[in-house]
């Protein structure tokens, strides 16, 4: 596999996925929040 197939790393491909990701949990946390009256940290005991 060359270094232009690579999936791993500081690529492109992983970069957008990490993107996508991180957006989805901030809607999911964001309607959770919203959904239960109680910030996240008091959710997981922390607050």
């Amino acid at each position: 596999m060359s270094d232009s197939t690579t999936r791993f790393g500081f690529v492109a491909f992983a970069e957008t996925w990490n993107g996508r990701l991180a957006m989805l949990g901030f809607v999911i946390g964001l309607a959770t929040e919203l959904l239960t009256g109680q910030g996240i940290l008091s959710q997981v005991g922390l607050g």
